[in-house]
């Protein structure tokens, strides 16, 4: 199984077909022409498609799925998509996209928990199809169309950050769990130093594009300074990545308290053995 491409995109359009119309699919240009973007020269009546957005939504995250469970054949986890963990947040309401855990349940403990992806992905590539012959071709990357696919979209990265915080900060029982925000676009210069932060802080383990080559002609960013954001090649990148993740006893903390307070945290901390037990009792005085 390969990462993104723009046969994954002319794929989802082929499928959707079978039970959506060309018209819910493609804007009509004024000119008769079905595209799945605006040309950057457009300037003629726009109109919005709503279909399209849930439909790419269930594809991709699909996909995703079926791409994780080929990375993870090996290992005895489970792949489960709109994943519920209660206790941090994460309701029938509002559902997880993608989660990894050590139970094949859709309502989880935080301690099944391996890993939590939240899907942001979209049509890339700009496609238009012929109604006369029902083909699609590609006619141009996302530098030729008005759209702002998955990373590129500042209010979807947004919407991302918020949910990955809500989960965060509803309780303490998360704060052993990786979050990863999946895309398949680059991510914008400033995004790039806001991942970077919020990998820093532990908040967010990292943004990453499944999509190696996003772009016609030319390159785009493989990673960020702080590697907040990356951009995978290959199925290899991603499974190291996600084994890393795996290996790591990763524990995300956070206070605001006065410099005396931390003193004493630390004094008491310090009083532990291992630099292991002296990090716990940290983490443990701070949640106090």
């Amino acid at each position: 199984m390969r990462l993104w491409s723009k046969q994954q995109e002319k794929l989802f359009f082929e499928k959707s077909r079978n039970f959506a119309s060309h018209q819910q699919l493609f804007y009509k240009t004024d000119d008769e022409r079905y595209l799945a973007y605006w040309p950057k020269s457009y300037n003629g009546p726009k109109s919005t498609l709503q279909a399209r957005n849930s439909l790419i939504g269930n594809y991709t995250e699909k996909w995703v799925n079926d791409l994780l469970e080929h990375v993870l054949k090996e290992q005895n986890f489970h792949v489960i998509q709109q994943a519920q963990i209660p206790s941090i947040g994460i309701t029938r309401r509002s559902p997880a996209d993608i989660v990894i855990a050590n139970k094949n349940k859709k309502i989880l403990m935080p301690e099944d928990v391996k890993l939590i992806f939240e899907v942001k992905m979209s049509i890339v590539w700009n496609w238009e199809y012929d109604e006369k012959t029902t083909q699609i071709k590609e006619i141009g990357d996302y530098r030729t169309h008005q759209g702002r696919p998955s990373f590129t979209r500042s209010d979807s990265v947004l919407k991302a950050i918020g949910k990955c915080i809500d989960i965060r900060v509803s309780s303490f029982n998360s704060s052993k769990i990786p979050l990863i925000i999946l895309g398949n676009a680059p991510l914008s210069n400033g995004f790039c130093k806001k991942a970077d932060y919020l990998k820093k802080a532990g908040i967010i383990q990292g943004f990453w594009s499944l999509n190696p080559f996003p772009l016609n002609h030319g390159n785009t960013r493989k990673r960020s300074h702080k590697n907040g954001f990356i951009r995978f090649n290959n199925i290899d990148e991603l499974n190291n990545s996600v084994d890393n993740l795996f290996n790591q006893d990763l524990n995300f903390f956070s206070g605001m308290e006065n410099p005396e307070r931390l003193g004493e945290i630390i004094e008491i901390a310090n009083r532990e053995k291992t630099y292991e037990e002296k990090g716990l009792k940290f983490i443990n005085l701070l949640k106090r």
